[in-house]
């Protein structure tokens, strides 16, 4: 039997998770460690690779306000989350190659949200067949791509276009 290792996994699992909001912190600290994933600042908002992605190429998009819902922006401020998130699935189409995406938010902690009090939309590529036994037969995903290798790539699209 042949095994496959996501060690990564278990700082998640098991980790301790730092004090306050993620997005916040690499909003406020771009030398904070976490905000090596982030690749795209626009005008009011933030795209920052997922540190446990689904899929390769899985980025969250977040308002630069630490608000917890939706319905807490104002106008201006779901403009720029909006054309943020347009954005990173014009740019994720074009340097992936997905068949597909899934785009959500998940508010409030009982919908499944890691960060309650900052929304943000999880923008997940998909490709047919990207589905296996893996996460059924051992609870586990395979990522083809090294998180790093993809954010560069896509750090080169936003700043290219």
């Amino acid at each position: 039997m042949k095994r496959l290792w996501a060690p990564w996994r278990m700082e998640y699992v098991a980790g301790e998770q730092k004090p306050g909001c993620l997005f916040c912190r690499v909003i406020e600290h771009p030398d904070d460690p976490d905000a090596d994933l982030v690749v795209w600042r626009p005008e009011g908002a933030l795209v920052i690779m997922n540190k446990f992605p689904y899929n390769p190429g899985h980025a969250m998009v977040v308002p630069i306000a630490h608000v917890p819902g939706l319905e807490n922006l104002d106008d201006e401020q779901t403009t720029y989350l909006m054309r943020a998130l347009r954005r990173t699935i014009d740019v994720l189409r074009g340097v992936m190659n997905p068949e597909g995406f899934n785009v959500g938010a998940n508010v409030g902690r009982a919908a499944g949200a890691g960060i309650p009090d900052h929304v943000h939309f999880h923008v997940v590529p998909r490709w047919n067949g990207d589905t296996n036994f893996m996460p059924v037969i051992d609870d586990v995903k395979v990522v083809g791509e090294a998180l790093t290798t993809t954010a560069a790539k896509l750090r080169e699209a936003f700043a290219g276009s």
